[in-house]
């Protein structure tokens, strides 16, 4: 259910959206009343997907964006780049010209003083460096008169099976945001959220091999199996070839019984492959993979199959967006 989030002379809660990508933030804010004041993203496909969806071209570099010119907000949001922190990525962290970019964030937030900031990244942000890097973000935010909390949240506790952990942090002008405020949702399998019928991509029994009794590990990722494609063969023991550590991500097949290992922006052709309920093994479609990251099904997408696969990788999860800043409201705007 929607929540009005507009205070009493109608002037809704404003937010800015930067970093916006296609939009996943917006989706999830303006479900819940606020009202995106301002947007930016460099890449054009994005701003491409973006105005098709929200009829607005957002800005580009922010780097080329005077906070000045910035309207007036609430809320900032940003999903910043992750690759500079991500375990799939080289990890250079701030070193990395795009990891740089939180500064420009920091600019922004000297110039308008918004009450939260709202702040998305990969779980790998809290490791690297040994934990310095986040420890920095931490103490410019603190630096500029908030108090900051942070948690590792996973797409599956809000009711998505897609096992995607990413780290939150809430700056915020006062009191502290309380995560375990946060309303959660029952988890769910990725059976629930496939399509019944479509052109499906099946893999050949002869192209892959299945596990027998695979365990449904804590995460609700259920290792099935893998497809007969060459694999590491140095320093692996004999007979322990199965084991879905030898095995490269684009290989491994997941049970639709569980849940899907988190959808990266780096696999553009999409080789997700799962195990049904029929004991066939298939590709998951590009719109069940913008499902299990919570996306509306009369969303429209980029015009080619390898952005549609990039742009949804380096998206978030729209649910937990939702109930995040259902509980910023709660919390920050009463």
């Amino acid at each position: 259910m929607q929540k009005d989030v507009c205070v009493s002379n109608n002037n809704c809660i404003k937010f800015v959206d930067l970093f916006c990508g296609i939009g996943g933030f917006r989706i999830g804010l303006t479900r819940m009343g606020y009202e995106c004041v301002f947007s930016c993203d460099i890449d054009k496909g994005c701003r491409d997907v973006y105005n098709w969806n929200f009829f607005e071209i957002p800005e580009s570099d922010i780097k080329d964006v005077s906070a000045k010119d910035v309207p007036d907000h609430d809320l900032l949001c940003a999903g910043f780049p992750c690759q500079p922190f991500s375990i799939s990525g080289k990890k250079k962290g701030f070193l990395d010209v795009r990891g740089s970019l939180f500064f420009e964030i920091c600019r922004i937030i000297m110039e308008k003083n918004p009450k939260v900031v709202f702040l998305e990244n990969v779980k790998h942000l809290i490791h690297h460096d040994s934990g310095n890097t986040l420890n920095a973000i931490i103490y410019e935010l603190e630096g500029m008169g908030y108090n900051v909390s942070w948690k590792v949240l996973n797409a599956t506790e809000f009711g998505l099976p897609q096992n995607r952990e990413r780290v939150i942090i809430i700056a915020s002008k006062g009191k502290a945001f309380d995560f375990e405020k946060v309303k959660l949702f029952n988890r769910t399998t990725l059976e629930e959220f496939l399509d019944k019928a479509d052109n499906f991509e099946y893999l050949s029994p002869e192209n892959y091999t299945l596990i027998e009794n695979p365990k449904k590990q804590p995460s609700g990722l259920i290792f099935a199996g893998y497809r007969n494609k060459s694999i590491r063969k140095k320093g692996v023991r004999q007979g322990t070839e199965y084991l879905s550590r030898v095995h490269k991500q684009p290989n491994r097949i997941y049970s639709s019984n569980g849940v899907h290992p988190t959808l990266p922006s780096q696999e553009s052709s999409g080789r997700f492959y799962i195990l049904i309920s029929d004991g066939r093994v298939r590709k998951l479609t590009i719109n069940e993979c913008y499902r299990i990251m919570g996306f509306p099904e009369d969303f429209i997408k980029a015009n080619t199959v390898v952005e549609q696969y990039k742009q949804i990788g380096n998206s978030v999860c729209i649910p937990m967006i939702e109930s995040i800043s259902e509980s910023i409201f709660d919390q920050f705007f009463i």
